[in-house]
């Protein structure tokens, strides 16, 4: 496959170009690895106050935008929904893609990655991490059976009789998966929400329904990402990857998905913050909103980019008709994913867990900007993923229905002689 990949770079110069991006952000994050694993934490900005940052948001972000292979697996096995196989495949590979980035970034993050199986051997059924890790493994592992069979198809794999026995079985089991993938999948998703939500200690984080929000957040943008890349990757490959109906579903879904995602957020924000009173939340708002840009990343990132503009596009169908407005309101959805994760990881640190009204110069908010050593292992993180994609789309058979689009040229007839004779392309 790699030298397929270098054969065709050498043919295509913008491809080139593009594979020696995506080597460099490898080659950035394999050296900012490196010396976190060689070093320790103490090469990052992360302290005992402020122990979660870029890493932990990549991990949050990359799991929820792979939930959209759950969420259209499950249309395709559980719901009989057949015309969403198209893209179907296309959703499996990119959550085996964010489930892989997630992993690579705990990986690092943890501290002590040689002690990367100790939840396999010492349970703790009492904490929320541990039962996300588990779930992680499990659902990473239904990912990888339900990816099999594209492997095996795609290769010469195909070639041998036992492989093609095995991608046959698992595909008949494919419903059996889909169904047990689904359960873990909304069950850790949740979980995740859960983790904040559940830490009454920390006011700025506890909602009880923070775990709904995580999942809805999730299952808007994980096919919001599977149609932003299916379009784009069309274009750039002048195919046709699914049917136009299957794409504005797959809109008209996750338009649905953001509404409610935006009608719980608001509810949320309203009950907790006018009828709840919970001690210091108001306060901790107040503090985020004065020091930090909370205030606005709120309500232009998460509520406005990422919720309300991208329904009404998706919804309205004068815009879900224009293939560039639906990849605009899918990037917005994904985008404002991402704003979400960081505003919830970081704004439960900001607040100071000791402040209280006018001591604030003695327990100061906590600031927090990633180091050069984060961002670089964050560059590597998404450089794997986009290397994977791109690898993926062009040699494995992710979208069964592709078709090329034939593009018309127009061909202008010679001027006629003055003696009034017709060429010959018009006799």
């Amino acid at each position: 496959m790699i030298d397929r990949a270098l054969g065709a770079a050498r043919r295509s110069p913008h491809l080139t170009i593009w594979y020696l991006f995506l080597v460099t952000l490898l080659a950035f994050g394999a050296v900012s690895g490196a010396r976190v694993l060689i070093e320790g934490l103490r090469v990052t900005n992360l302290t005992d106050e402020l122990p979660w940052g870029l890493w932990i948001v990549i991990d949050l972000s990359s799991i929820a935008l792979g939930a959209g292979a759950f969420t259209l697996s499950a249309a395709v096995y559980v719901f009989g929904l057949k015309q969403y196989a198209s893209i179907a495949r296309a959703a499996v590979f990119v959550g085996l893609l964010g489930y892989t980035s997630a992993m690579l970034a705990l990986f690092v993050d943890i501290g002590r990655p040689d002690r990367f199986y100790h939840p396999i051997l010492y349970w703790n059924p009492h904490s929320v991490l541990w039962e996300i890790t588990i779930a992680v493994m499990f659902y990473t592992t239904v990912l990888v059976l339900e990816f099999t069979p594209i492997i095996v198809e795609s290769t010469p794999l195909n070639n041998y009789a036992l492989a093609r026995r095995l991608g046959h079985l698992l595909h008949r089991i494919m419903p059996v998966v889909a169904l047990v993938g689904m359960g873990i999948s909304m069950v850790h998703q949740s979980s995740l929400g859960a983790t904040y939500g559940i830490l009454t200690a920390r006011p700025v984080w506890y909602s009880p329904s923070a775990p709904v929000l995580f999942i809805l957040s999730a299952i808007a943008a994980g096919p919001a990402l599977t149609l932003l890349v299916t379009m784009i990757s069309g274009e750039l490959m002048q195919k046709r990857l699914v049917p136009e109906d299957v794409l504005h579903g797959v809109a008209r879904f996750v338009g649905f998905a953001s509404l409610a995602y935006l009608y719980l957020k608001l509810w949320s924000w309203l009950a907790v913050s006018y009828y709840s009173h919970v001690p210091g939340h108001a306060s901790g708002i107040e503090i985020l909103n004065e020091n930090t840009p909370y205030g606005f990343t709120f309500w232009w990132g998460e509520v406005l980019m990422g919720a309300l503009l991208p329904a009404i596009i998706f919804l309205w169908p004068r815009t879900r008709r224009n293939r560039y407005a639906l990849m605009l309101g899918a990037l917005m959805v994904v985008a404002g994913l991402v704003v979400n994760r960081w505003n919830v990881t970081l704004s439960g640190f900001v607040v100071p867990l000791d402040w209280s009204p006018g001591v604030l110069d003695v327990f100061p908010i906590n600031m927090y900007e990633p180091s050069l050593v984060e961002w670089g292992v964050a560059a590597g993180i998404i450089g794997y993923s986009w290397l994977g994609w791109t690898l993926g789309v062009r040699y494995l058979r992710l979208y069964p229905n592709a078709v090329r689009l034939v593009r018309r040229r127009v061909v202008t007839q010679p001027a006629v002689a003055e003696s009034g004779e017709q060429p010959a392309t018009a006799r």
